[in-house]
C-alpha cells in the first residue's frame, strides 16, 4: 500500500489548474471528467504519487456541496492497494465505516471506495485499485 493521491477540493478547475501548475512547476499530467460522480479531475505526477485536483461539474455534486460547507482544501487521501475487495472486508471486520458496498469506478482508471472520516481523525481515505 502506498499513497496513490492526495485529493483537493476546488470551485474552479481552470483557476486551480493554473495555481497548482505554478505550485508545482509542471502542466497536468491528465484531466478526466467523471459523469457518474459529477466532477471533473485534474492529476498532477509529483513523483511516485499524484496531487488531485476535484472540481464539481453541477451544483449538486458531492465535490460543489463539500466546498460550499468546508471550502476549498484537501478532500481525500488515497491509498493504492492489490486487491481493493479484500483490503473492505479487513477495514470492515476492523470496524471502519467503509461508505461504499462495491468498488465504484473512479478517475484514472481505478476502482474505489471510501473509508467514512469519523473513523480516520477527520481524514476521508480512499482505497484505489488499477483496473486490469
Amino acid at each position: 500500500m502506498h499513497i496513490d493521491h492526495i485529493g483537493i477540493a476546488v470551485k474552479d478547475a481552470k483557476t486551480a489548474t493554473e495555481t497548482y501548475s505554478k505550485i508545482l512547476n509542471t502542466k497536468p499530467s491528465k484531466t478526466e471528467v467523471v459523469e457518474s460522480e459529477k466532477v471533473e479531475t485534474v492529476f498532477f505526477q509529483t513523483g511516485e504519487s499524484k496531487v488531485e485536483l476535484l472540481a464539481p461539474t453541477t451544483p449538486d455534486s458531492v465535490i460543489a456541496k463539500y466546498v460550499e460547507k468546508k471550502g476549498e482544501g484537501l478532500h481525500h487521501v488515497a491509498f493504492e492497494v492489490e486487491d481493493i475487495h479484500a483490503e473492505l472486508d479487513r477495514l470492515r471486520k476492523e470496524g471502519f465505516t467503509v461508505l461504499n458496498d462495491e468498488p465504484k469506478t473512479g478517475a484514472d482508471n481505478k476502482l474505489v471506495a471510501f473509508v467514512h472520516p469519523k473513523d480516520n481523525h477527520g481524514v476521508l481515505v480512499e482505497l484505489c485499485q488499477s483496473k486490469k
